[in-house]
């Protein structure tokens, strides 16, 4: 996994042969069948470790803050901050909806990011700081909102530039989710 991570990421899925993979994992085209059962397998396997990596990463960010408002704006500010990284700018935001097909992309993403802005708009309703408003719906539209923005700064020219725009646009977008406080 982590010699096909490094190549996915370097070239690309399509630019990368089988061949290539098991060569400098130094391992057989057999093993790779094995444990993977072919390319694109073992695609679906470095990208749920990305995933899984990318989802532990925010949580720690969302659990270091008791403001559930604060810390829902760190862990945006970390998810753009990872996607300035190539290997999940390549895999997760240019090969993964190509590779995966839309569907398993979406069913990716509802286990990884929409399960967490979820658990991050109930914690911000348990506090009373959230408009009244349906959650999953809400979380749907956030997950939406924050894709978007992964894709802008993964296909911008500046993409520190583009990282910084697309912060200030989604705290001014969630900000209409916060109640005001006293």
């Amino acid at each position: 996994m982590t010699a096909a991570r490094t190549l996915f990421a370097e070239q690309g899925y399509a630019a990368v042969p089988a061949d290539e993979i098991v060569r400098a994992a130094g391992v057989t085209r057999g093993a790779l069948y094995h444990h993977f059962g072919d390319k694109q397998g073992l695609f679906r396997a470095v990208i749920e470790q990305i995933e899984t990596e990318i989802t532990e990463e925010l949580r720690t960010v969302l659990r270091a803050t008791e403001d559930p408002w604060s810390a829902a704006l760190g862990t945006l500010s970390r998810f753009l901050d990872l996607c300035l990284r190539p290997d999940v700018v390549r895999i997760a935001l240019t090969d993964a909806v190509s590779v995966l097909g839309w569907q398993e992309w979406r069913e990716l993403e509802s286990r990884y990011g929409l399960r967490l802005i979820t658990e991050v708009l109930e914690a911000t309703a348990a506090a009373g700081l959230l408009i009244e408003a349906p959650i999953p719906e809400l979380a749907q539209l956030t997950l939406s909102a924050c894709a978007e923005a992964a894709l802008m700064i993964a296909h911008a020219e500046d993409r520190e530039a583009a990282r910084e725009k697309a912060l200030a646009a989604l705290v001014a977008l969630l900000s209409g989710l916060v109640k005001e406080r006293n």
